[in-house]
């Protein structure tokens, strides 16, 4: 049965421009009458030939995200989008969705995420499109959104009951289906087929063998306890914070080492008996690995699955190449050379590895954010990452520290940390960039902190396959030992900016590789400071966070 189309007047709303990971706001902001609407209207006026299609929905159980798959799910009637697929309960992590997506061959999605800001009342929402390939909108398709943001007057609805999301099923609203999925089944069917999972469970069934997988009260608490516990027969209690929180259990939902302290201090701890520990993020695509006492940067875990792909049934044929975001650290680039694969080198975001993997130029890639994949799916995927390792650390009979320090052995030590500093204002933070990049031609050269300059400059892409540019995308100075200092304001966050300050330095000297990683950093800690101004322009002694 037609429900009939509702015309509503607006007018525009300032600032609805999509970063890489889509439109983020504080959930005050997203709920202000129209704002939403505006928004997702400006997405479906973007698009061409929706009419009949399927569109896949859904988010990380934050808050206000039941509110706003209501008002979508209306939205994309009236818009003319022919079946909907939303996971119960509103549920759909990122991979998950991107999964969706491609095997149903969707026209796109919307996914519902702040990642991993943190949630509540009074935290952060967001929401961005997926384009048919699973992956996140490119630049073009995200320009063209904003543009609309910039001019619209009317959104469209329909007038129909909220749709009981709770359970598989199927409702009309008019002329479109609603499918209510299983918001596991598709994925994990995925994962299953890419890993040996015979082999990971026999690793999880042993006595000296326990791990602890960290959730966070995230999204990612359904799928491992379907994967992990369920598939894999991991011992009831594995998956801790597993159940979706609107708040996140008033956590911060980043898998570092600051806001997942309680995993890392009992995997410190010998007295728990655990082997191996890991944790996702707020919307389930990014990772963190823990060892015993040992934290692996996610640089260095994205290089030790490159190195280790043999290992694993989905990747035992060879990688067609490798990329990294250009903030990452060098320590894929070893691994590739060492095994004469391509790699290639992007700007932050995920969409950047999109043409490539479409392309079968990249199979693996990753960001130094604790986000890894591969061409399975078209997002950085958390749940992934674990199973790999997991798969690895079954096969090679070792703990993941003791694989990461043979890594080291094998390629050197790419000593590798972030410096953030968060909510600083943003005009204080675009002075900084701007009198950074002014000084940019003067840098080559000079000594500052002790360190010899070779080489500094803003970070440019040219995407190898569609040939799109992409300018100033982070400041990066180069040290004649090979040393890195990069800066970057961050586009993920709702209120202020924040500056990222990346610091790498190549060990190659066995002896030298259990050096502290700020210790071994610090001389680059100084440069950083001193040629950026960090303290003067921001009034930041030190950063919030260190990972």
């Amino acid at each position: 049965m037609t429900t009939k189309v509702i015309t509503i007047p607006s007018t525009p709303f300032a600032g609805q421009k999509p970063g890489t990971s889509g439109l983020r706001k504080k959930v005050s902001v997203f709920s202000q009458p129209r704002y939403l609407e505006n928004f997702v209207q400006a997405i479906f006026d973007t698009l061409s030939g929706q009419e009949g299609q399927t569109l896949v929905l859904g988010g990380d159980g934050r808050y206000y995200n039941d509110v706003a798959i209501q008002t979508i799910l209306r939205m994309a009637a009236a818009a003319g989008f022919g079946r909907v697929l939303v996971g119960r309960g509103g549920i759909l992590s990122t991979p998950a969705a991107s999964a969706v997506i491609r095997k149903w061959r969707a026209f796109g999605g919307i996914i519902l995420s702040a990642s991993h800001n943190p949630g509540g009342p009074d935290g952060d929402f967001g929401i961005k499109y997926n384009l048919g390939n699973g992956g996140p909108a490119n630049e073009g398709f995200t320009d063209a959104v904003y543009l609309r943001t910039q001019s619209i007057d009317a959104y469209r609805t329909v007038e129909t009951p909220d749709v009981d999301l709770g359970r598989i099923d199927e409702v009309n609203i008019g002329d479109m289906c609603v499918s209510i999925i299983d918001p596991v089944a598709d994925y994990a069917e995925l994962l299953e087929s890419l890993f040996d999972f015979d082999r990971i469970a026999a690793l999880l069934a042993r006595p000296d063998f326990r791990m602890r997988f960290d959730a966070m009260h995230a999204v990612t608490g359904p799928y491992a306890h379907a994967i992990l516990e369920g598939r894999l027969g991991a011992p009831a209690g594995t998956v801790v914070n597993g159940t979706p929180l609107p708040d996140f259990g008033d956590g911060h939902p980043d898998p570092n080492p600051v806001y997942a302290a309680d995993l890392v201090a009992a995997l410190a701890d010998a007295g728990s008996g655990l082997s191996f520990g890991a944790a996702s993020d707020g919307d389930g695509d990014r990772n963190m690995i823990v060892g015993r006492d040992f934290v692996v940067s996610p640089s260095d875990s994205l290089a030790v699955l490159a190195a280790n792909h043999a290992l694993i049934p989905a990747y035992a044929a060879g990688l067609a190449g490798v990329a990294r975001s250009m903030p990452t650290s060098c320590a894929l680039d070893r691994v590739a050379e060492a095994l004469g694969m391509a790699c290639y080198e992007t700007p932050t975001g995920w969409k950047y590895f999109g043409t490539l993997l479409d392309a079968g130029k990249a199979t693996l890639c990753g960001e130094e954010s604790a986000g890894t994949g591969s061409n399975h799916v078209r997002e950085k995927d958390g749940l992934w990452a674990v199973l790999y390792w997991l798969n690895i650390l079954a096969v090679r009979g070792e703990l993941a520290e003791d694989v990461v320090r043979d890594h080291w052995r094998r390629f050197g030590r790419n000593v590798y940390s972030r410096h953030d500093y968060e909510g600083i204002a943003t005009a204080a933070g675009d002075r900084l960039m701007a009198e950074l990049r002014d000084r940019l031609p003067r840098l080559p050269g000079s000594e500052c902190a002790g360190l010899r300059i070779k080489a500094a400059d803003d970070f440019a892409y040219t995407d190898p396959v569609d040939g799109s540019r992409s300018e100033r995308q982070g400041v990066r100075i180069m040290l004649d030992d090979g040393s890195r200092v990069v800066f970057r304001l961050s586009g993920t966050g709702t209120e202020g900016a924040t500056l990222r300050v990346y610091l790498e330095r190549y060990v190659a000297d066995p002896d030298r590789h259990e050096v502290p990683t700020q210790e071994a950093l610090a001389p680059l800690v100084r440069l950083a400071e001193t040629v950026a101004q960090i303290a003067s322009i921001t009034g930041r002694q030190t950063p919030d966070v260190i990972s």
